[in-house]
């Protein structure tokens, strides 16, 4: 039997062992990435229940009946908790009667203070631009999680081969391999022949997919961990939103309990609470309260979700329709929208979880709704295109979750949308309805919504409308209505959103869109959706108008943005009234402010129109906490610069971000240039 080449036979192995070393960390570095930010995030509430001992008179020594002399320690320059926190222990025996039991006694009471402050601590990230004179800790975090981010998202691809590799390895580890001369000379035939197969076992496994994936995850890996404190801070300006998430999923740093319920009872919240949720089919990570919002759509099964706009009901929606897949393993769903969203939603659904989507709309609807049945999964569809499927679903189909966007679209009992909706009340196990708008003081209106999915409560709430808020009425509602603020539930300034909104263009669009690629004129390709004259027929239009809409019922103001003027005066004219000024690079720079100033003073749902040259830069405009781009812009950082006009210290409100876009147009090629323009520290 011909000798082996020891040298490369232990080179070998050590090349195994190595990427069994290296690709092993990838996993088990886990649990002390999420101890550095638990500790971090501690050091940070602490520090913030340090700065709010400020202003606590050192009379407060006196309840703990110590015996301190707090007329000493004021005598001495002591008046707050907070100047006696910074005070070293050798500065406070020198003063007149104090002594070591009482300084060991104030610092037990100073701790106890900092303690309960940092109970109601919500930890507040800091960007670059606003975290002058802010704890090096906050950099510290940010960097934590960005690591972690970016960690999780390499765990998640890399747990597809990790049961593979890690069981060929072992599997060759468990074997007694001869490594040298030696033990060559003195073993017998089997264990050669074991040694001579098991090498030619590791000599084809370093050239298959699975090692080679798993050499890719760990140089990702190993990326990831040299990422910068800069770069962190810039992906977290970008995607604050998955920060604080992970922040709150990893520190425990959650919103309050009774906030996240509302104005849920106890024992239902409690109920709700224990309820598993099963995420295997969901691909995102869930704030608290939105952990609890897809728990209760589960629990009570047909209920109207009502949170604000931009607290994520899509995303509840979502997870609960994953945890069904789980459970039932090949589940309908199904969900109605406006036109506007359509794209939107089949969109989201791909991105947050693995369920099977199907657009029922236009000229493939047969086949598509064909192929649905068979294969089950989430079918969208449109309220108009509901009436072409609605014979096939009605006492033919069994749906696990019917999903109504835009609830008050049905709000009329006599009209088609509504009574095709009707017909879908037995075939649905479960309904979810959502809707931003609060309905609280609308009382005929969430009745009919009400009488659809819990009829009997219909007639009890129409008793005790004249009542309002009162928490009897709340309590009333409880089983069936959920609805959170943002003041509610983001207690740090909230991250900005950005939201692609995809328009599927009108018969208008398409043409003037033809048109202007006949003539190959890029500038023209920009202005899809607002090339015609009438934009009563644009898809964009109509999207922003309903933007608009919403707007105006939460009390925001939108900043609207196109890089031409010609768009703008279009808008201008189809929002009339609803325009407080258009700031272009014509606006002389005396007349900008005096615009600004009348926008502030406009009523809710008032928009100020920017072309993103003139308004991107050098101008504040707080007021406004809804931003719209008309199309995508050349260059990320002209987004940036104005968006920064609006997402900047002073905006009380969160910030929404809505790009409208057309599918199958420059749009798409767009977003997918600035994606790579952006994507040096995105895997």
């Amino acid at each position: 039997m011909e000798k082996l080449n020891f040298r490369e036979v232990n080179r070998l192995i050590t090349v195994l062992r190595r990427m069994e070393e290296d690709f092993s960390s990838i996993f088990s570095d886990k649990a002390v990435q999420e101890d550095q930010i638990k500790c971090l995030s501690r050091d940070l509430v602490r520090e913030e229940g340090r700065k709010a001992l400020v202003g606590i008179s050192v009379e407060e020594l006196k309840q703990s009946r110590a015996g301190i002399r707090t007329g000493a320690l004021i005598e001495a320059g002591y008046t707050d908790l907070f100047a006696l926190s910074e005070a070293g222990d050798w500065e406070l025996k020198a003063i007149e009667g104090i002594g070591e039991k009482q300084v060991s006694a104030i610092r037990d009471i100073l701790a106890e203070f900092e303690n309960r402050l940092s109970v109601r601590t919500t930890i507040r990230l800091y960007t670059l631009e606003e975290e002058e004179g802010e704890s090096p800790k906050n950099r510290e975090l940010i960097h934590s999680i960005a690591v972690y981010r970016q960690s999780e998202l390499i765990r998640r691809d890399a747990e597809g081969i990790a049961e593979e590799f890690h069981g060929f390895v072992s599997e060759i580890f468990s074997q007694k391999l001869l490594l040298n001369r030696m033990q060559w000379l003195f073993s017998r035939k089997d264990s050669k022949e074991r040694t001579i197969g098991a090498i030619e076992e590791i000599l084809a496994f370093l050239q298959s997919p699975v090692f080679q994936r798993a050499q890719h995850f760990t140089e990702l890996y190993r990326d990831v961990l040299s990422i910068s404190v800069s770069e962190a801070m810039e992906d977290f300006s970008r995607n604050g939103a998955v920060y604080y998430t992970l922040l709150e999923k990893v520190s425990g740093n959650e919103a309050e309990k009774p906030l996240i319920y509302s104005s849920i009872p106890a024992k239902l919240a409690a109920e709700v609470d224990a309820l598993v949720l099963k995420e295997s089919r969901f691909n995102g990570d869930l704030r608290t309260y939105q952990t609890f919002g897809t728990k209760y759509i589960l629990k009570q099964e047909r209920v109207l979700l009502g949170d604000e706009m931009g607290l994520g009901k899509t995303v509840q929606a979502i997870a609960a329709m994953a945890h069904i897949e789980a459970e039932e393993g090949k589940p309908f769903f199904l969900v109605v929208c406006p036109a506007s969203v359509l794209i939107n939603w089949c969109r989201e659904i791909r991105h947050f979880s693995r369920i099977e989507v199907f657009l029922l709309h236009g000229e493939n609807l047969r086949h598509t709704l064909e192929r649905w049945q068979e294969e089950g999964g989430a079918a969208v569809t449109n309220y108009e295109s509901l009436g072409k499927i609605i014979e096939a679903i009605d006492e033919r189909m069994k749906l696990s979750l019917l999903v109504i966007d835009e609830a008050h679209y049905i709000k009329n009992p006599g009209a088609k949308r509504t009574q095709y909706i009707r017909r879908l009340d037995n075939e649905s196990e479960r309904i979810l309805m959502m809707t931003g708008t609060p309905l609280e003081n609308r009382v005929e209106e969430m009745c009919s919504l009400i009488d659809f999915i819990r009829p009997e409560l219909s007639g009890e709430v129409r008793g005790f409308a004249h009542i309002g808020h009162v928490p009897r009425f709340r309590e009333m509602l409880a089983p069936v209505y959920l609805r959170r603020t943002r003041e509610q539930v983001l207690k740090e300034l909230p991250p900005i959103e950005e939201k692609q909104e995809w328009c599927e263009m009108t018969e208008e669009d398409q043409s003037a869109y033809i048109e202007e690629l006949s003539k190959k004129n890029f500038s023209g390709l920009r202005r899809v959706s607002f090339l015609q004259e009438d934009l009563g027929t644009s898809a964009k239009a109509r999207r922003l108008l309903e933007l608009c809409g919403e707007a105006k019922e939460e009390g925001r103001r939108i900043l609207v943005y196109s890089f031409f003027r010609d768009t703008l005066e279009k808008l201008s004219r189809l929002l009339a009234d609803s325009c407080a000024g258009v700031i272009s690079g014509d606006t002389e720079i005396s007349q900008r402010q005096t615009i600004i100033d009348r926008f502030a003073q406009a009523s809710p749902g008032s928009c100020l129109l920017c072309q993103v040259q003139a308004g991107g830069t050098g101008l504040n405009i707080q007021t406004a906490s809804i931003v719209i781009f008309c199309e995508p812009q050349i260059k990320p950082s002209l987004t940036n610069q104005a968006i920064a006009r609006v997402y900047r210290m002073g905006q009380v409100r969160n910030v929404l971000v809505h790009h409208l876009l057309c599918p199958q147009t420059v749009d798409e090629a767009m977003v997918d240039m600035l994606s790579l323009k952006q994507a040096e520290f995105d895997i």
